[in-house]
């Protein structure tokens, strides 16, 4: 399968495998890849040694970070998939549209992370809402900014009630 590769979004490659043999903007290259653990690699290519360590890996995403030689590198793959969703216009079905959060159980507020206006990253702290004796962190199903709170701390609220919106 053919990847477009893009590293440090600036530089692109594309990358091939064909008849079991590496190809790069289609010049065969026959390095020397030995694994050394699960993450890391040893790569001997044009008489020129390489330490490679995967810092990070999203399978899902196709990307990954990487440590060549102690210098770090962003990077990112399309594969022929990618390029069709991209030209029929369904690149971004798989991100996540928020406009609200709402309460998933009645409870008391206990504390707000966020202000209005604040740019959240997905999986980042919104608030503590206390149901049942039991503290629960609400947190940002997906990157979005605030776009209103409907909540303060000591607020109660119930199941369904709209407590954020982005």
């Amino acid at each position: 399968m053919k990847y477009q590769v893009k590293v440090n979004s600036k530089h692109n490659y594309e990358i091939d495998r064909v008849n079991n043999e590496l190809q790069v903007n289609g010049h065969v290259v026959n390095a020397d890849i030995k694994q050394l653990s699960p993450l890391s690699y040893h790569i001997i290519n044009n008489n020129r040694s390489y330490n490679v360590e995967v810092v990070n890996f999203d399978k899902a995403a196709k990307t990954a970070e990487i440590k060549v030689n102690n210098n770090t590198y962003s990077i990112t793959a399309k594969d022929q998939f990618d390029a069709l969703l991209n030209k029929l216009g369904l690149s971004d079905m798989n991100s996540v549209k928020v406009s609200e959060i709402k309460a998933p159980m009645p409870g008391l507020v206990l504390k707000v992370f966020v202000n209005e206006g604040s740019e959240v990253k997905k999986g980042d702290n919104l608030f503590v809402l206390e149901a049942m004796k039991m503290e629960n962190i609400i947190k940002a199903p997906a990157d979005v900014t605030v776009k209103s709170i409907k909540i303060k701390p000591g607020d109660k609220v119930e199941k369904g009630q709209i407590l954020m919106q982005f």
